[in-house]
């Protein structure tokens, strides 16, 4: 508990940090302008049961954790240019239709691990695999071992998705004119599809690992913006989700695949550009 709330430190520190360093700002025009940013989130995820079906079992585990998984900070991982998508990043493109009114499209890659060696609630039955992990199951504890199951949307769980974003300009005053900094509000939703690159090993199959259609999501989103003269802005968000995805490919044959419902929430760090 204590890494989770040293996470979500900086977020909240550099929002209060544009708060206080723009309490007086003066206007930006933005009407009928590009923008686009580029940045890191972290993310939380809530417990999900994950559905597994194909021709030899079906069967669900019930309440599994997963984590994200941010690269650590270092020029290779996070400014070295062949390597800028290794980290968990945010991509964005959009217009703003009006002073206050934004629409963008873009991904939000962030990156799903379950967590092996936990304890959970099995029901179904696996059969013919000629494992030790045949058998029925009525909602018996269940430890995930890796020889079972690893399961991972670490290329990641790819959020592809339509936002529709209001913001306004707070603090006007001219003392910040000569600064040439302006500070917005914002508040959105989006939606749009899952394209996870699913990293799963199920059962003794081979690993799979490749980009799939698998599922649906929506968010809704707040947060602060500085720009910094008319051009350069950072933008700090939080946002919260919900995924669906009915079709998780976990090996080779077409016909296996898993099943999940989740909750996130993201913290995002962003650097952008309008023209």
């Amino acid at each position: 508990m204590e890494m989770e709330n040293k996470r979500f430190r900086l977020p909240i520190i550099i929002m209060l940090l544009i708060v206080s360093f723009t309490a007086n700002a003066t206007q930006v025009e933005r009407k009928g302008r590009w923008f686009g940013f580029w940045g890191w989130n972290g993310a939380v995820y809530s417990n999900s049961d994950i559905h597994f079906t194909g021709d030899d079992y079906d069967f669900t585990l019930n309440n599994v954790e997963a984590k994200d998984r941010q690269s650590p900070f270092s020029y290779n991982n996070y400014i070295k240019w062949d390597r800028i998508t290794i980290p968990q990043t945010n991509t964005k493109i959009g217009y703003f239709v009006d002073e206050n009114y934004s629409i963008s499209f873009g991904v939000d890659h962030m990156k799903y691990v379950m967590q092996v060696g936990q304890t959970v609630k099995i029901d179904g039955t696996i059969g013919g695999t000629n494992s030790s992990y045949d058998g029925d199951y009525d909602n018996e504890d269940f430890t995930i071992l890796k020889s079972f199951l690893e399961y991972e949307h670490t290329d990641g769980l790819n959020y592809i998705n339509f936002e529709h974003v209001y913001s306004e300009s707070f603090f006007h005053k001219p003392i910040t004119q000569k600064l040439g900094v302006t500070a917005h509000w914002l508040i959105g939703m989006g939606g749009g599809v899952l394209m996870p690159k699913t990293n799963a090993t199920l059962l003794g199959n081979e690993r799979h690992d490749e980009f799939h259609f698998a599922g649906l999501g929506t968010n809704v989103k707040s947060g602060l913006n500085l720009f910094i003269g008319d051009n350069f802005f950072v933008q700090n968000e939080i946002k919260l989700g919900y995924i669906n995805m009915w079709d998780v490919r976990t090996t080779s044959d077409k016909s296996d695949k898993a099943s999940q419902q989740f909750l996130f929430f993201q913290y995002n760090l962003l650097l952008g550009w309008m023209i």
